[in-house]
């Protein structure tokens, strides 16, 4: 049993070889998009008899793609059987990688965590040895996740900054002019590998699993460390020409001279994100504010989550005048997103959602002030509901997406 094997093309190249593998893709499509049926449903659904129908299932039980859930109530005769994937017929492996720590998860096909492991140690840097061990890493949660690597159908890794998907190069980390990520990567694990925007990735989990209840146009705010977006516009993942769009903290907004960490001066991020947070508290500390929370000195402690836990947990004034601050800041310019976009849904993720209305209530309030107001009666507020596991639940997503699109068609 492995899904692989289905999502390949028939070894019979014969015409009738090839009709009868597709009605195997398109049982296991209908049943992977709509969920469980029974024989009589199949055969309406893929205009096919019930003879024909019957003899594909039988093969599909047997190759393990497939399970019979029992028989079900009906009005009246034989009681028809109903039929649901195999939940472990194949898995997707999701790698969220941030500047400090890495969250990895195994899926199975129905969207089930089988293994997961959030927030683990790692320092990501441009070098060769990083890259070895976050490789390493993987191989080893692989091994002592219990599930064969010949059933994962594929890995997706989320890295920030400029990712092309499609040609498996990521230009902020690991970068070669020789060869795609996505094949060193490959080589490493012996799994077919898929690179994505960490903020896109969110996005897409957001979409599938988590807050979004129907929208299919959606702003989702990356607000961390750095600051991005990803989009859904009319319930697709938006890439742009070549995958760099949602780079909404490095516009050039403020005549202010900070240099940003993308090498331009007064974007976004210079006032705006969890790094200028930090530059933040430590000038009012120089200026004889006080407060109780103590930043360590580490290159590589996410020093915005110490003032984030201060505002949530100390009650701290300063941390508090801080990230409203910012958050007044935020709303304003994310109204010009609105304005531009007209979203249903702006959905607010990241590590400054875990400041609920103290983030959230001054964005909405500057979103108010700042947009139209027939588009900002068009669009609801909420926070993300999948916390640390946007990106890791949003990576499992897109390889399902991805490596099955011969299967789940619209």
């Amino acid at each position: 049993m492995n899904l692989k094997n289905l999502l390949d093309n028939s070894t019979d190249t014969s015409l009738s070889g090839q009709k009868w593998h597709m009605l195997r893709q398109a049982i296991v499509k209908r049943l992977l998009s709509s969920g469980n049926a029974t024989i009589a449903e199949l055969g309406s659904e893929l205009q096919s008899s019930v003879p024909t129908v019957t003899k594909a299932v039988n093969e599909l039980l047997i190759e393990g793609y497939v399970v019979d859930m029992g028989k079900i109530t009906n009005s009246g005769g034989r009681r028809p059987s109903l039929y649901s994937i195999n939940p472990t017929c194949a898995y997707f492996l999701g790698v969220n990688v941030n500047r400090a720590s890495m969250s990895i998860g195994l899926q199975n096909i129905k969207n089930e965590f089988v293994s997961i492991e959030l927030d683990s140690s790692f320092v990501l840097e441009n070098t060769a040895e990083s890259l070895q061990e976050l490789c390493n890493l993987i191989n080893s949660f692989i091994e002592d996740s219990a599930v064969e690597k010949r059933l994962i159908v594929g890995v997706c890794i989320n890295l920030s900054g400029r990712i092309n998907s499609m040609e498996g190069f990521s230009y902020n980390y690991f970068f070669s002019e020789n060869r795609p990520l996505t094949e060193i990567i490959a080589d490493q694990l012996g799994l077919p590998v898929r690179l994505e925007n960490d903020t896109r990735a969110m996005t897409f989990g957001e979409y599938r699993e988590g807050i979004v209840d129907g929208e299919q146009n959606i702003i989702f705010l990356n607000y961390s460390w750095g600051v991005a977006i990803g989009m859904i516009t009319d319930g697709k993942l938006y890439y742009g020409k070549s995958g760099y769009s949602g780079e909404f903290g490095h516009s050039t907004i403020f005549n202010n001279e900070i240099m940003c960490q993308c090498g331009k001066l007064g974007c976004l991020e210079t006032e705006i994100s969890g790094w200028s947070l930090v530059n933040q508290f430590k000038n009012a500390l120089k200026e004889g504010k006080q407060s109780k929370v103590v930043l360590e000195d580490n290159s590589h402690t996410l020093q915005h989550h110490a003032i984030i836990s201060g505002a949530i947990n100390l009650e701290d004034s300063l941390c508090i005048e801080l990230v409203t601050n910012q958050s007044e800041k935020m709303g304003r310019y994310l109204s010009i997103i609105l304005n531009i976009f007209n979203p249903e849904l702006l959905v607010i993720g990241g590590d400054f959602s875990q400041l609920g209305d103290y983030a959230l209530l001054p964005i909405q309030s500057a979103l108010k002030k700042h947009s139209l107001g027939l588009v900002n009666r068009d669009v609801k507020l909420k926070k993300s509901s999948l916390g640390l596991r946007a990106g890791v639940i949003g990576a499992c997503c897109v390889v399902k997406e991805k490596m099955l699109s011969q299967l789940i068609i619209n």
